[in-house]
Protein backbone atom coordinates (compact mmCIF):
# COMPACT_ATOMS: atom_id res chain seq x y z
CA UNK A 1 0.00 0.00 0.00
CA UNK A 2 2.74 2.80 0.97
CA UNK A 3 4.65 1.64 -2.42
CA UNK A 4 1.11 2.22 -4.33
CA UNK A 5 0.04 5.15 -2.52
CA UNK A 6 4.14 7.21 -1.63
CA UNK A 7 4.09 8.15 -6.12
CA UNK A 8 0.28 10.07 -5.24
CA UNK A 9 1.65 11.86 -2.22
CA UNK A 10 4.67 12.61 -4.05
CA UNK A 11 3.03 13.96 -6.99
CA UNK A 12 0.43 15.68 -5.12
CA UNK A 13 2.87 17.60 -3.15
CA UNK A 14 4.51 18.43 -6.30
CA UNK A 15 1.74 20.23 -8.18
CA UNK A 16 0.88 21.81 -4.40
CA UNK A 17 4.43 23.26 -4.59
CA UNK A 18 4.14 24.39 -7.56
CA UNK A 19 0.80 25.91 -7.64
CA UNK A 20 1.71 28.22 -4.30
CA UNK A 21 4.94 29.17 -5.61
CA UNK A 22 3.43 31.72 -7.92
CA UNK A 23 1.07 34.80 -6.79
CA UNK A 24 -0.86 37.46 -8.35
CA UNK A 25 -0.58 40.85 -7.45
CA UNK A 26 -3.01 43.85 -8.32
CA UNK A 27 -2.25 47.36 -9.51
CA UNK A 28 -4.14 48.74 -6.41
CA UNK A 29 -2.54 46.91 -3.88
CA UNK A 30 0.85 45.88 -1.76
CA UNK A 31 2.00 42.28 -2.00
CA UNK A 32 4.31 41.73 1.19
CA UNK A 33 5.91 38.37 1.02
CA UNK A 34 6.40 37.30 5.08
CA UNK A 35 8.33 34.26 5.90
CA UNK A 36 7.97 33.07 10.02
CA UNK A 37 6.02 36.49 10.58
CA UNK A 38 8.76 38.68 8.62
CA UNK A 39 8.92 40.75 5.79
CA UNK A 40 10.74 39.04 3.07
CA UNK A 41 9.89 41.03 0.50
CA UNK A 42 7.55 43.71 -0.80
CA UNK A 43 5.80 43.72 -4.38
CA UNK A 44 4.71 47.04 -5.80
CA UNK A 45 4.79 45.49 -9.42
CA UNK A 46 1.25 44.37 -10.81
CA UNK A 47 1.10 40.65 -12.27
CA UNK A 48 2.79 37.08 -11.68
CA UNK A 49 5.46 36.46 -9.10
CA UNK A 50 7.47 33.39 -7.58
CA UNK A 51 7.96 32.32 -3.91
CA UNK A 52 8.80 29.58 -1.92
CA UNK A 53 5.48 27.31 -1.12
CA UNK A 54 6.05 27.81 2.76
CA UNK A 55 6.07 32.15 2.34
CA UNK A 56 2.56 34.10 3.05
CA UNK A 57 1.53 36.75 1.25
CA UNK A 58 0.03 40.12 2.70
CA UNK A 59 -1.84 42.32 0.61
CA UNK A 60 -2.20 46.05 1.27
CA UNK A 61 -4.53 48.62 -0.25
CA UNK A 62 -2.38 51.10 -2.54
CA UNK A 63 -5.11 53.49 -3.41
CA UNK A 64 -5.63 57.05 -1.78
CA UNK A 65 -8.25 56.33 0.81
CA UNK A 66 -10.11 58.46 2.96
CA UNK A 67 -10.69 59.58 6.34
CA UNK A 68 -14.14 61.29 8.47
CA UNK A 69 -13.09 61.77 11.89
CA UNK A 70 -15.67 62.59 14.45
CA UNK A 71 -17.14 65.97 14.87
CA UNK A 72 -14.99 67.89 17.74
CA UNK A 73 -15.82 71.16 19.54
CA UNK A 74 -12.40 73.21 20.33
CA UNK A 75 -11.61 76.31 21.78
CA UNK A 76 -10.29 79.45 20.08
CA UNK A 77 -7.65 81.80 21.97
CA UNK A 78 -10.43 84.47 22.02
CA UNK A 79 -12.46 82.10 24.68
CA UNK A 80 -15.21 80.95 21.29
CA UNK A 81 -16.14 77.61 20.89
CA UNK A 82 -16.26 75.94 17.70
CA UNK A 83 -17.75 72.61 15.89
CA UNK A 84 -15.13 71.54 13.61
CA UNK A 85 -15.63 68.28 10.13
CA UNK A 86 -13.16 67.42 8.61
CA UNK A 87 -11.54 65.11 6.23
CA UNK A 88 -8.24 63.79 5.54
CA UNK A 89 -7.16 61.76 2.60
CA UNK A 90 -3.92 59.29 3.13
CA UNK A 91 -2.03 56.15 1.79
CA UNK A 92 0.09 54.05 2.59
CA UNK A 93 3.60 55.01 2.03
CA UNK A 94 5.85 52.53 3.37
CA UNK A 95 3.97 48.99 3.28
CA UNK A 96 6.43 47.17 5.92
CA UNK A 97 6.45 49.65 8.46
CA UNK A 98 2.55 49.92 8.34
CA UNK A 99 1.90 45.98 8.83
CA UNK A 100 4.55 45.99 11.50
CA UNK A 101 3.05 49.24 13.53
CA UNK A 102 -0.83 48.99 12.24
CA UNK A 103 -1.78 45.71 10.16
CA UNK A 104 -5.32 46.68 9.32
CA UNK A 105 -7.04 49.95 7.93
CA UNK A 106 -9.28 49.61 10.70
CA UNK A 107 -6.68 50.50 13.01
CA UNK A 108 -5.29 52.77 10.64
CA UNK A 109 -7.94 55.34 10.67
CA UNK A 110 -8.93 55.07 14.05
CA UNK A 111 -4.87 56.26 15.09
CA UNK A 112 -5.01 58.86 12.08
CA UNK A 113 -8.07 59.84 13.22
CA UNK A 114 -6.87 60.25 16.82
CA UNK A 115 -3.43 62.35 14.79
CA UNK A 116 -6.06 64.47 12.73
CA UNK A 117 -7.99 65.74 15.85
CA UNK A 118 -5.01 66.10 17.98
CA UNK A 119 -3.36 68.30 15.55
CA UNK A 120 -6.49 70.47 14.76
CA UNK A 121 -7.06 71.17 18.08
CA UNK A 122 -3.26 72.27 18.75
CA UNK A 123 -3.73 74.97 15.45
CA UNK A 124 -6.56 76.13 16.15
CA UNK A 125 -5.76 76.67 20.42
CA UNK A 126 -2.84 78.92 18.66
CA UNK A 127 -5.41 81.64 16.58
CA UNK A 128 -8.83 83.91 17.54
CA UNK A 129 -12.22 82.38 15.70
CA UNK A 130 -11.41 85.91 13.34
CA UNK A 131 -8.79 83.62 11.59
CA UNK A 132 -11.27 80.86 10.60
CA UNK A 133 -14.54 82.67 10.29
CA UNK A 134 -14.27 86.23 8.64
CA UNK A 135 -16.27 88.46 6.24
CA UNK A 136 -12.99 90.73 6.20
CA UNK A 137 -10.55 88.66 3.76
CA UNK A 138 -7.79 90.71 5.03
CA UNK A 139 -8.50 88.90 8.94
CA UNK A 140 -8.87 85.65 7.35
CA UNK A 141 -6.04 82.82 7.34
CA UNK A 142 -7.68 79.88 6.51
CA UNK A 143 -5.40 78.57 3.86
CA UNK A 144 -2.62 79.25 6.49
CA UNK A 145 -4.62 77.19 9.31
CA UNK A 146 -5.34 74.49 6.79
CA UNK A 147 -1.52 73.69 5.50
CA UNK A 148 -0.25 73.83 8.94
CA UNK A 149 -2.34 70.85 10.51
CA UNK A 150 -1.88 69.03 7.36
CA UNK A 151 2.12 69.66 7.58
CA UNK A 152 2.14 68.51 11.31
CA UNK A 153 -0.28 65.35 10.66
CA UNK A 154 1.95 64.35 7.82
CA UNK A 155 5.44 64.46 9.80
CA UNK A 156 3.92 62.73 12.13
CA UNK A 157 2.16 60.11 10.63
CA UNK A 158 4.91 59.14 8.03
CA UNK A 159 7.86 58.28 10.27
CA UNK A 160 5.52 56.58 13.04
CA UNK A 161 2.67 54.35 10.62
CA UNK A 162 4.19 54.39 7.34
CA UNK A 163 0.87 56.62 6.43
CA UNK A 164 1.34 59.76 3.98
CA UNK A 165 -1.09 62.06 4.36
CA UNK A 166 -2.14 63.56 1.28
CA UNK A 167 -4.47 66.16 2.53
CA UNK A 168 -6.03 67.84 5.56
CA UNK A 169 -9.26 69.85 4.97
CA UNK A 170 -12.34 71.29 7.20
CA UNK A 171 -15.38 70.37 5.52
CA UNK A 172 -17.66 72.30 8.01
CA UNK A 173 -17.28 74.99 10.51
CA UNK A 174 -20.17 75.32 13.44
CA UNK A 175 -20.70 76.90 16.34
CA UNK A 176 -22.52 74.92 19.63
CA UNK A 177 -25.94 74.85 19.98
CA UNK A 178 -25.97 76.99 22.90
CA UNK A 179 -24.11 79.75 21.89
CA UNK A 180 -25.71 80.00 18.16
CA UNK A 181 -28.70 81.65 18.65
CA UNK A 182 -26.53 84.84 20.40
CA UNK A 183 -24.15 84.61 17.42
CA UNK A 184 -26.56 84.65 14.89
CA UNK A 185 -28.54 87.77 16.68
CA UNK A 186 -24.70 89.41 17.20
CA UNK A 187 -24.36 88.98 13.15
CA UNK A 188 -27.85 90.23 12.57
CA UNK A 189 -27.20 93.23 14.43
CA UNK A 190 -23.89 93.55 12.74
CA UNK A 191 -25.54 93.60 9.54
CA UNK A 192 -27.97 95.68 10.59
CA UNK A 193 -25.72 98.22 11.56
CA UNK A 194 -23.16 97.88 7.99
CA UNK A 195 -26.99 98.43 5.89
CA UNK A 196 -27.84 101.63 7.87
CA UNK A 197 -24.59 102.95 7.12
CA UNK A 198 -24.77 101.88 3.22
CA UNK A 199 -28.16 103.52 3.26
CA UNK A 200 -27.01 106.46 4.50
CA UNK A 201 -23.95 107.00 2.40
CA UNK A 202 -26.47 106.24 -0.57
CA UNK A 203 -29.02 108.84 0.69
CA UNK A 204 -25.60 111.35 1.34
CA UNK A 205 -24.66 110.77 -2.40
CA UNK A 206 -28.39 111.05 -3.74
CA UNK A 207 -28.69 114.16 -2.27
CA UNK A 208 -25.28 115.42 -3.66
CA UNK A 209 -26.28 114.30 -7.07
CA UNK A 210 -29.67 116.14 -6.67
CA UNK A 211 -27.79 119.55 -5.28
CA UNK A 212 -25.71 119.08 -8.16
CA UNK A 213 -28.87 118.75 -10.87
CA UNK A 214 -30.33 121.09 -9.63
CA UNK A 215 -27.37 123.45 -9.35
CA UNK A 216 -27.07 122.70 -12.93
CA UNK A 217 -31.10 123.41 -13.93
CA UNK A 218 -30.64 126.54 -12.35
CA UNK A 219 -27.55 127.38 -14.47
CA UNK A 220 -29.16 126.47 -17.91
CA UNK A 221 -32.38 127.89 -16.95
CA UNK A 222 -30.29 131.27 -15.97
CA UNK A 223 -28.29 131.08 -19.26
CA UNK A 224 -31.51 130.41 -20.87
CA UNK A 225 -33.56 132.83 -19.94
CA UNK A 226 -31.25 135.36 -20.30
CA UNK A 227 -30.75 134.56 -24.00
CA UNK A 228 -34.14 134.76 -24.34
CA UNK A 229 -34.26 138.15 -23.20
CA UNK A 230 -31.43 139.35 -25.01
CA UNK A 231 -33.36 137.28 -28.10
CA UNK A 232 -36.69 139.33 -27.60
CA UNK A 233 -34.55 142.85 -27.03
CA UNK A 234 -32.43 142.28 -30.57
CA UNK A 235 -36.18 141.46 -31.41
CA UNK A 236 -37.82 144.20 -29.95
CA UNK A 237 -34.88 146.47 -31.36
CA UNK A 238 -35.41 145.34 -34.55
CA UNK A 239 -39.14 146.13 -34.32
CA UNK A 240 -38.99 149.26 -33.03
CA UNK A 241 -36.51 150.69 -35.94
CA UNK A 242 -38.70 148.86 -38.20
CA UNK A 243 -41.76 150.94 -37.09
CA UNK A 244 -39.78 153.98 -36.63
CA UNK A 245 -38.49 153.83 -40.00
CA UNK A 246 -42.05 153.13 -41.31
CA UNK A 247 -43.76 155.49 -39.59
CA UNK A 248 -41.20 158.38 -39.95
CA UNK A 249 -42.30 158.81 -43.26
CA UNK A 250 -45.45 159.67 -42.05
CA UNK A 251 -45.58 160.92 -38.57
CA UNK A 252 -49.31 161.90 -38.88
CA UNK A 253 -50.17 158.65 -40.21
CA UNK A 254 -48.33 157.21 -37.19
CA UNK A 255 -50.56 159.36 -34.74
CA UNK A 256 -53.34 157.87 -36.00
CA UNK A 257 -52.67 154.71 -35.89
CA UNK A 258 -51.30 155.11 -32.11
CA UNK A 259 -54.40 156.58 -31.26
CA UNK A 260 -56.37 154.07 -32.69
CA UNK A 261 -54.22 151.32 -30.71
CA UNK A 262 -55.24 153.78 -27.69
CA UNK A 263 -58.92 153.36 -28.41
CA UNK A 264 -58.47 149.25 -28.67
CA UNK A 265 -57.04 149.47 -25.44
CA UNK A 266 -59.79 150.67 -23.44
CA UNK A 267 -62.95 151.14 -25.17
CA UNK A 268 -65.09 147.65 -25.08
CA UNK A 269 -68.87 147.11 -24.43
CA UNK A 270 -68.59 146.93 -20.77
CA UNK A 271 -67.16 150.21 -20.22
CA UNK A 272 -67.79 153.93 -19.56
CA UNK A 273 -65.65 156.99 -20.10
CA UNK A 274 -66.67 160.49 -19.17
CA UNK A 275 -64.04 162.54 -21.21
CA UNK A 276 -63.63 166.15 -21.78
CA UNK A 277 -64.71 167.25 -25.63
CA UNK A 278 -61.53 168.46 -25.86
CA UNK A 279 -59.16 165.81 -24.77
CA UNK A 280 -56.87 164.90 -26.64
CA UNK A 281 -57.58 161.31 -26.95
CA UNK A 282 -61.07 162.41 -28.43
CA UNK A 283 -59.37 164.37 -30.93
CA UNK A 284 -59.56 161.79 -33.83
CA UNK A 285 -63.26 161.51 -33.09
CA UNK A 286 -63.80 165.45 -34.59
CA UNK A 287 -65.41 165.87 -37.71
CA UNK A 288 -66.68 168.23 -39.56
CA UNK A 289 -70.08 167.70 -40.08
CA UNK A 290 -71.02 167.52 -44.06
CA UNK A 291 -74.15 167.55 -45.68
CA UNK A 292 -76.39 164.58 -45.62
CA UNK A 293 -76.98 164.01 -49.61
CA UNK A 294 -79.73 165.29 -50.86
CA UNK A 295 -80.59 166.67 -47.58
CA UNK A 296 -80.60 170.00 -45.96
CA UNK A 297 -77.10 171.94 -46.06
CA UNK A 298 -75.68 173.11 -42.84
CA UNK A 299 -76.72 176.95 -43.73
CA UNK A 300 -80.50 175.75 -45.11
CA UNK A 301 -82.60 178.41 -43.72
CA UNK A 302 -85.66 177.54 -41.41
CA UNK A 303 -88.68 176.21 -42.24
CA UNK A 304 -91.75 177.01 -40.75
CA UNK A 305 -90.22 179.45 -38.17
CA UNK A 306 -87.70 175.98 -37.16
CA UNK A 307 -84.29 176.43 -37.52
CA UNK A 308 -82.86 173.14 -38.67
CA UNK A 309 -80.08 171.68 -36.41
CA UNK A 310 -77.12 170.10 -38.01
CA UNK A 311 -76.65 166.64 -37.64
CA UNK A 312 -72.91 167.11 -35.55
CA UNK A 313 -73.77 164.50 -33.20
CA UNK A 314 -74.47 161.91 -35.86
CA UNK A 315 -71.48 162.48 -37.91
CA UNK A 316 -69.16 162.41 -34.84
CA UNK A 317 -70.98 159.23 -33.81
CA UNK A 318 -70.51 157.40 -36.94
CA UNK A 319 -66.97 158.84 -37.34
CA UNK A 320 -65.90 156.70 -33.83
CA UNK A 321 -67.46 154.02 -35.38
CA UNK A 322 -65.43 153.71 -38.80
CA UNK A 323 -62.33 154.73 -36.64
CA UNK A 324 -63.14 152.00 -34.23
CA UNK A 325 -64.45 149.45 -37.07
CA UNK A 326 -67.42 149.07 -34.67
CA UNK A 327 -71.05 149.21 -36.19
CA UNK A 328 -73.10 152.06 -34.67
CA UNK A 329 -75.58 149.32 -32.87
CA UNK A 330 -72.91 147.46 -30.56
CA UNK A 331 -72.67 150.68 -28.62
CA UNK A 332 -69.38 151.55 -27.85
CA UNK A 333 -68.82 154.63 -25.72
Amino acid sequence: MLRRTLPGLMAAFAVWTLIAAFFAVDMTEYGLVTRFGRVVRVVEEPGLHVTAPFDRIVRLDKRVLFLRPARSEYLTTDKKNIVVESIATWRIADPERFLATLATRAAAEERLSDIVLAEIGSVMGRYPSSALISTDPGESRYRAILSEISRGVADFARPAYGIEVVSVDLSRLSLPEQNREHVFDRMKAERAKIAKENRSAGELEAKKIIAEAEHEKTRIDSEAAGQAERTKAEGDAKASGTYAAAFGQDPKFYEFLRTLRAYEKFLDDKTSLFLPADADVLRMLRFDTQPAPGGPSPSAPARDGVAASPPASEGLSAGADLLLNKKPEEGGR
